[in-house]
């Protein structure tokens, strides 16, 4: 039986006017992920737009049919590149998940008081430091190879479902590599002074390629900031919904970093770049009175760059190591999109001597990780990543490089499952090896 939730404030907190800047002209289709799995219209972003409007103006209510079109999208902002109108999907469908999250509250129906939500996706994966440590008994297994063991046998299958698909999305962990210093200094005569943007998932995986990152920053003669007291960037709660819980750590993060010293903040995390950037937008979505609170994002935001964004404008100081290596390179959603982010990484990765760069087909196209979509939406997660798969299969590559932790989580496990052990790597972490001049792991 289909329910339904009140409508009465679903909506209410969004401009009318971007419901109306969408013509349903249909060149969005061509570029969402979903319709292109589906043909369903009502996963499109046109088809979206008409069912959140209709929700809106009371002709439509949010039956569990509605809802469900609306949860399968993947926030990849793929159709505002392909929009001619300027539509500003981002600005639809987060703030109307927001009021969805506030109706379904006041109903008593909170999904963010779930155990996952609350324990997992809340509770451990924003926090760094949780994570590192939740990580330890995995690092024991995969050092041991009892994780292929579990898997061998089928142990894995008496976990709950979104866990066993965390345990699928884990990666090689690398060497439990001690937390970067505060201050690194610049290598070389010195040309900016930049602050270094941890996040969490990422530093607790991938803190390696923090490390990769912070080493490329002073060969290019940048002094290098890491403050302790920044956080999560709080897309997780964000983009499920949870707006002031993000903009607690928005406020955090703002007064983590010395503004008025640094010449930007260096984010190596697509996802994170395009929430950094997003938050003043979010905050007149969240706190719309709040104006002090929208003037202090927005002096953190006018300082916000990808790595590969502030290398092409700083200019970058040639690397001279070798890597002799056939490669693709995955375009993350929250880069190219979200940031319009597409040919500095490229450009960057051109400047190794001996990598070759082979196109990949449906470069822009989402993989399927999507932040915690991979969890929430796993049906529609695994099309899109054997999708994702067999185009990067078919450029033959030695290894796939891409600018985002969970697409690197989502890639690396599509290929580990397929039996594959091609490297998958950060434009970051084979920069610092040939700046170094050592051998890329894996």
């Amino acid at each position: 039986m289909t329910t339904t939730t009140t409508t009465k404030t679903l909506g209410s907190n969004i401009e009318y006017g971007k419901y109306l800047d969408c013509v349903h002209c249909g060149l969005c289709t061509a570029a969402c992920p979903t319709y292109l799995e589906t043909g369903d219209e009502n996963k499109s972003p046109r088809g979206r737009i008409y069912l959140m409007r209709a929700v809106t103006d009371g002709r439509l209510e949010l039956t569990d049919d509605v809802r469900e079109n609306l949860d399968t999208c993947l926030d990849c902002r793929s159709c505002e590149t392909a929009c001619p109108s300027g539509v500003q999907y981002g600005r639809l469908i987060e703030p109307f998940r927001m009021d969805m999250e506030h109706a379904d509250a006041a109903a008593g129906a909170d999904a963010s008081q779930s155990w996952f939500h609350k324990y997992i996706l809340y509770g451990l994966l924003t926090s760094r430091s949780k994570t590192r440590i939740a990580l330890f008994p995995a690092r024991i297994m995969q050092a041991l190879r009892l994780d292929r063991a579990m898997e061998a046998v089928g142990l894995t299958k008496l976990l709950p479902g979104k866990l066993q698909r965390m345990f699928k999305q884990l990666p090689r962990l690398q060497s439990n590599l001690p937390a970067l210093p505060e201050h690194l200094p610049a290598i070389g005569p010195p040309r900016a002074k930049v602050g270094l943007f941890l996040g969490c998932v990422a530093d607790a995986m991938f803190r390696q390629t923090h490390w990769a990152t912070a080493r490329v920053l002073q060969h290019n003669g940048c002094e290098v900031f890491i403050p302790r007291s920044q956080g999560c960037c709080g897309a997780m709660h964000y983009h499920s919904g949870a707006g002031e819980p993000a903009m607690e750590m928005a406020s955090q993060n703002a007064a983590a970093f010395d503004l008025d010293q640094l010449d930007a903040v260096i984010v190596n995390v697509a996802g994170c770049g395009a929430m950094l950037k997003d938050y003043p937008e979010i905050a007149h979505e969240v706190a719309s009175e709040d104006h002090a609170l929208r003037a202090t994002l927005e002096k953190l935001t006018a300082k916000i760059k990808d790595v590969s964004e502030f290398l092409a404008e700083l200019g970058p100081i040639a690397p001279q190591g070798e890597i002799k290596m056939r490669a693709t390179y995955h375009d993350a959603c929250h880069l190219c999109h979200a940031q319009q982010i597409r040919a500095q990484p490229r450009d960057l990765l051109g400047l190794i001597p001996g990598l070759e760069l082979v196109p990949l087909p449906e470069s822009e196209i989402c993989c399927g990780a999507a932040g915690s979509y991979n969890l929430t939406q796993p049906e529609m997660s695994d099309r899109l990543a054997k999708r994702k798969y067999e185009n990067i299969m078919s450029t033959q590559p030695d290894a796939v490089i891409t600018g985002n932790a969970g697409c690197l989580l989502q890639i690396q496990s599509e290929m580990r499952q397929a039996g594959h052990e091609i490297a998958v790597v950060h434009p970051m972490d084979l920069l610092d090896c040939s700046y170094r001049g050592v051998t890329p792991p894996g």
